[in-house]
């Protein structure tokens, strides 16, 4: 069961004042519920189907269409790493190689010490500085295997 806390409540509330069809919503509120629980449950699903009174097989719908959502708890940092075209001529197989070696890592993992989850993205929109990667809500680009090691120590 989740328990809504009254910051969550206040920020959906916030942003539904700001649009006349609380389906404009649903993505900021997954999005909301996500940051604050770490991940989609069923009931945090159900939840937002009714503070928006949205059906709950729509909320799920597009909260699987995504693949920026989860719906299995995530370690404490999400790493979500671009495999599109650009990223994987630049050496993003690479880096790939790199967080399986150093921290055990596969797609779709959490590390045994609940630090680190890894999601294949197929595009994060920086064609421009691939191979690249989100750590969080954190873009790292240009990245190097030695750079990403940097990067992640960082995260604790």
């Amino acid at each position: 069961m989740v328990v809504l806390n009254q910051k969550v409540l206040e920020e959906i509330n916030r942003i539904k004042s700001k649009y006349h069809d609380s389906r404009s919503c649903l993505l900021p509120a997954l999005y909301i519920f996500q940051r604050e629980y770490g991940w989609l449950s069923p009931e945090a699903l159900e939840a937002v189907g009714e503070i928006l009174n949205i059906p709950k097989a729509t909320v799920k719908g597009v909260s699987t269409f995504y693949a920026m959502f989860s719906h299995k708890p995530t370690g404490r940092h999400l790493i979500q790493l671009c495999t599109n075209v650009a990223c994987m001529l630049m050496g993003g197989e690479r880096l790939l190689d790199v967080l399986r070696e150093q921290y055990g890592l596969e797609p779709n993992i959490t590390t045994p010490d609940n630090r680190f989850s890894l999601v294949i993205m197929e595009c994060i929109g920086a064609c421009d500085t691939a191979p690249a990667m989100l750590v969080d809500t954190d873009f790292h680009g240009n990245l190097t295997g030695e750079k990403v090691i940097d990067i992640l120590e960082k995260y604790k």
